[in-house]
């Protein structure tokens, strides 16, 4: 395929000057070989492919689209079709030169027979950056090896409102655990030669009343001081190489044509020279949805001249809607010449330029190897939260355990919306997983040998049908213990409880699982509540009333075992909270970053503060913080150095996930009553004590001040190790010196030794 490294610039400007207007259009365009009935992206059925590829390509293609995740292909057969392909375009148009081929890649390769691994939130409760960049690394190499360049993945969207359908895409809540975790995706996936697209830039995260599509209503400071951090950070620490425009506007401006975003923070400010892709349509819907576009071409137009350089998934503007515009001399050429460059200069780092496909391709590939699983395991392991718990769990020595509930033998429970198996599979029936996948059922019966293990499923995932109810009672009241497993299906625009296009409008379990579960309770048998979602819901109550509540986000292949892992004990829980558990939907938008008079506690009689804060997750064993060392007075423009003795006081091994925040007493704006700064997480055997150092850069308690200049300020600034609800070791630190002006050369990551 040819060997990635720097473009050659020259070679690069050479080429466009010998390219037609047909041939330039070409390279910016992507084709999608779609059936009717398939639907894996919004509206799509607005929108037609003109041609067969063939006659699409005649003059090249510049991304070839989803040709191993739109249906099931077997992976060695369509990788055979792709290379015969490539060469086609190698000796059958005039420049000779090979598709872009992207695809899906959020939770794994969305392939057929490919490993999924868990959603992005159990990335955030991992809080173990190194972790998601050796699976960002193994999923690219799988990419690689198809032919695949580019991924469309990670997603560092910061989450403003849980009842928002694609929370299962992002990490977390807080910016800088979003930009850690998320830059190490980046890392792991572009080591492997597979270039990642940091989705969506930006707000599209911040919606109304958490619905897909719906305006963006952010500030300026909330934009650069929240929303925009996960993206600067990709970008400037991790060399991302592509960037997708977000459907949504901003304050009236749609972000597809807004060059305020696509080229003067993405260019001018922060120096980015990959490429902007269109999200799917997303041009179109300057027509179509934003009205902003009378025509397809002014949309292009628009899009153009703002900084997006491909049309993804097809070329339904940048085709002849465009040419025409180029053409009647409404729209100058040099804007479409400044797209193709970018193009070229992706294709020529990925090696493109240089590939013949004369070499064979893959006549066999694991996509998913035992190096997989072990990755998948030990990340779903670590991202289980337990986050209540009488002393139920571990269980002990029970003779018999009922496991009830719609996602405790459902296999798809186990996955995401862009996972291959609700993604596609589900459009498919007929079609095997491809992988082992385990249920929470099976896993259990495997993990408690010689336990009487008896199921019900009690209610479906999200109806009205009650008429399981008293199958469920009956198995949980000759039960020791009932294993209650709740949650969520993954879906797409309505098919699902969670997913894109599957937004709420309440936060309660859907359909009638509460009802399930305060049936099963009327027994007296203490309830383990298991929750797998793509979102966290308002159970403020099972906290009060279930023995233990344990919280997973969509764990993959590997997290049945990881689940049954943690009930038995065999697995130490160790996961946090990447989102607060809401207090109701009424409550929101809420996020642990508000300022004093957003936890309305005392100036309001409706309250916010959830039931489990940001952060937190128990363990088995247990850990005491001491000697705090945080210097007294930190300059401005230097690094906060802070220090913390943590042990290990319990009797087994476990993971304690170290977190330091900070509140700044005075601003010159309102600044949040906690803010993350640094993590580490750190294994301690029982008795063990371990000093843990974080470094950390001022920069992380810059914030744009009334001019919207990003400033460190000089002031008082408490800071503590803990939760942001639970402060366990605390102190204070003065900043002082001038006021301190953030720039792009500012160091943005804390690090820590462990000694």
């Amino acid at each position: 395929m040819g060997r990635a490294g720097a473009a050659d610039e020259a070679r690069v400007l050479e080429l466009l000057g010998r390219m037609t207007l047909d041939e330039k259009i070409a390279q910016v365009v992507g084709f999608w070989e779609k059936e009717d009935g398939e639907a894996v992206a919004p509206l799509q059925g607005e929108f037609f492919e003109a041609a067969t590829l063939d006659s699409f390509a005649k003059d090249g293609l510049g991304h070839l689209t989803r040709p191993y995740g739109t249906r099931p292909v077997d992976p060695v057969e369509r990788a055979a079709w792709l290379w015969e392909f490539q060469r086609g375009l190698v000796t059958n148009t005039r420049l000779g030169i090979p598709a872009l081929v992207h695809e899906e890649c959020l939770t794994g390769l969305s392939a057929w027979k490919a490993a999924t691994f868990p959603a992005p939130p159990s990335w955030g409760a991992a809080f173990d950056p190194e972790l998601v960049e050796e699976m960002g690394a193994a999923i690219g190499t799988s990419m690689r090896a198809l032919g695949i360049h580019q991924g469309l993945a990670p997603v560092v969207d910061v989450v403003r409102d849980p009842r928002w359908g694609r929370v299962e895409e992002c990490i977390a809540e807080d910016p800088y655990l979003v930009g850690t975790v998320g830059t190490s995706y980046v890392r792991g996936l572009q080591s492997a030669g597979v270039h990642a697209t940091l989705k969506h830039f930006v707000g599209y995260s911040n919606s109304r009343a958490g619905r897909n599509f719906a305006p963006v209503h952010a500030g300026p400071r909330e934009l650069a001081d929240v929303l925009l951090v996960p993206f600067e950070m990709a970008l400037l620490d991790g060399g991302v190489r592509s960037v997708m425009a977000a459907y949504n506007e901003i304050d009236g401006v749609a972000v597809h044509g807004d060059p305020a975003l696509l080229t003067g923070v993405l260019r001018h400010q922060w120096g980015f020279d990959g490429t902007v892709v269109a999200d799917y349509f997303g041009i179109a819907f300057l027509q179509l949805l934003q009205r902003v576009a009378a025509d397809l071409g002014e949309a292009a137009s628009q899009a153009l001249a703002a900084g997006v350089d491909i049309e993804l998934p097809t070329g339904d503007a940048f085709l002849e809607p465009l040419k025409e515009r180029i053409r009647s001399g409404q729209l100058d050429e040099a804007l479409l010449d400044r797209a193709v460059v970018r193009a070229l200069r992706q294709k020529d780092e990925l090696g493109l330029l240089d590939a013949t496909f004369d070499d064979a391709p893959p006549s066999e590939i694991d996509l998913d190897s035992p190096a997989h699983r072990a990755i998948a395991r030990r990340l779903a392991e670590e991202s289980v939260v337990l986050v209540s718990n009488d002393g139920t769990l571990p269980l002990a020595t029970p003779r018999r355990v009922a496991v009830i509930g719609p996602n405790a033998d459902r296999q798809a429970a186990l996955f995401g919306c862009y996972s291959f198996v609700n993604h596609v599979l589900a459009q498919n029936p007929g079609y095997e997983v491809g992988f082992e996948a385990p249920t929470v059922l099976e896993a259990l019966r495997a993990e408690l040998v010689g336990v009487d293990v008896v199921s019900a499923s009690g209610c479906a995932v999200d109806d009205d049908d009650r008429s399981g109810f008293d199958e469920a009672v009956a198995a949980a009241s000759t039960s020791d213990v009932a294993v209650l497993v709740m949650g969520d299906h993954a879906g797409l625009f309505g098919r699902g409880t969670s997913g894109e296009g599957c937004d709420r409008d309440d936060l309660e379990l859907p359909g009638v699982q509460r009802d399930l579960v305060e049936a099963v309770l009327a027994t007296g048998t203490p309830v383990v509540l298991v929750l797998v979602t793509g979102r966290p819901y308002a159970v403020g109550w099972a906290l009060e009333s279930c023995a233990a509540v344990v919280q997973t986000f969509f764990p993959g292949e590997e997290g049945a075992a990881a689940i049954a892992g943690v009930l038995s004990g065999r697995v130490n829980p160790s996961g946090r909270l990447p989102l607060s558990l809401p207090r109701g939907a009424g409550a929101l938008p809420y996020s642990y970053l508000h300022p004093l008079l957003g936890e309305g506690d005392e100036v309001s009689n409706l309250s916010t503060t959830p039931p489990a804060e940001f952060g937190h997750g128990l363990s088995y064993t247990s850990f005491a913080y001491d000697v705090l060392d945080v210097a007294e007075a930190t300059p401005t423009d230097g690094e906060l150095r802070a220090t913390v003795r943590v042990t290990n006081t319990g009797d087994r091994a476990g993971d304690e996930v170290v977190q330091l925040y900070v509140h700044d007493l005075v601003g010159s704006v309102t600044r949040p009553v906690a803010q993350l700064v640094g993590f580490r997480r750190v294994h301690l055997e029982a008795g063990q004590s371990a000093l843990v150092t974080l470094h950390v850069p001022t920069t992380r308690v810059a914030f744009s001040d009334r001019a919207l200049n990003r400033v460190v300020e000089p002031g008082d600034l408490e800071v503590w190790f803990g939760t942001s609800s639970k402060r366990l070791v605390e102190g204070r630190t003065t900043l002082v010196g001038n006021v301190h002006p953030v720039t792009t050369s500012s160091p943005r990551w804390t690090t820590a030794e462990v000694r």
